[in-house]
């Protein structure tokens, strides 16, 4: 499942890379950081957001936020988060989307 995953956000990022990196790095649950600790509407928002940016300082520093928030509230909730291999904001300047 995972393999599939990556396949098919490689072929996006070869088609589009706006719509790839909307799809691909906020929406799935493997690949949004603390996925199970947002609402629906901090997903929306969480989402939106990246898509926004176009600096990379201002990505990787809500980023940086970002993840310490749903560090602290699975550490309220006893759960361990799965280690994120990319980080967006990284995966959005490789691919130019973000300066």
């Amino acid at each position: 499942m995972r393999l599939n995953i990556i396949i098919v956000c490689a072929i996006l990022l070869t088609s589009s890379s706006a719509f790839a990196h909307h799809w691909c790095w906020t929406c799935e649950q493997d690949n949004t950081y603390g996925w199970q600790m947002m609402t629906p509407d901090e997903r929306k928002e969480h989402q939106a957001k990246l898509a926004r940016f176009t600096d990379y300082n201002t990505c990787k520093e809500y980023i940086d936020s970002h993840n310490k928030e749903m560090e602290y509230r699975a550490r309220v909730k006893g759960i361990d988060l799965q280690v994120m291999d990319v980080n967006p904001c990284d995966a959005m300047r490789d691919k130019g989307i973000l300066k």
